[in-house]
């Protein structure tokens, strides 16, 4: 008799990570938009239902995946490209990228006035 065992397939982002900040900077997946420059975000782990990138068609509920690692950005003028949605709920407006408008790729708390970027839903790449 075999006995199933899980996995944890948290993906490690440690190599992203300097000083608590962004040690790269933020690019869309989907195009070459800057999104944020290097040191402006703060790495947070919190729990945030992010809705799916893509949806199922003539699917009435959206279909959302826990993530818990973010890139905190207090100030909304850090952004290079980003876009918000409008209020969705409770002040929450999802992040979306300025120039392709693929997304969320975070949200936008409008109590706080702070924003989350998904770190496993932008690209990361060293200054040039």
């Amino acid at each position: 008799m075999t006995e199933e065992s899980t996995i944890d397939v948290k993906i490690n982002f440690n190599h992203l990570i300097t000083e608590e900040k962004n040690k790269h900077t933020v690019y869309c997946t989907k195009c070459p938009s800057k999104i944020l420059p290097s040191t402006m975000g703060k790495y947070l782990s919190i729990e945030f239902n992010l809705p799916h990138m893509s949806q199922k068609k003539n699917c009435e509920a959206v279909e959302c995946e826990l993530l818990t690692d973010y890139w905190m950005v207090p100030d909304m003028y850090m952004f290079d490209n980003i876009g918000f949605s409008k209020t969705v709920e409770s002040g929450i407006k999802y992040l979306i990228c300025a120039d392709c408008e693929i997304g969320p790729i975070g949200w936008y708390d409008d109590n706080t006035k702070q924003s989350y970027v998904a770190l496993s839903r932008v690209k990361h790449a060293e200054d040039s």
